[in-house]
């Protein structure tokens, strides 16, 4: 089974990274962006076969180390 997690600053939290990309972008021609939020993902491969049992283990793991709760949001897929 494979989970994919996104990751990205929840909405108020200043993210300096998409704001040089937004720059970036602006430098290269595209003046059309007007804003850029930059988040992460993480692939994981997992053993189990049970799905509600390994969203419930994955949503763990994002609470503990794979994302900032305090600054962060996250979203999981199983497949």
């Amino acid at each position: 089974m494979k989970a994919r997690v996104h990751i990205m600053l929840k909405d108020g939290v200043l993210d300096p990274q998409g704001a040089a990309v937004r720059h970036a972008l602006g430098t290269l021609g595209f003046d059309g962006v007007t804003a850029v939020r930059q988040g992460k993902v993480i692939e994981l491969d997992l053993a189990g076969t049970d799905k509600a049992a390994a969203e419930a283990e994955v949503k763990a793991m994002c609470e503990k180390l794979l994302a900032n709760t305090v600054i962060e949001k996250f979203s999981i897929e199983i497949a």
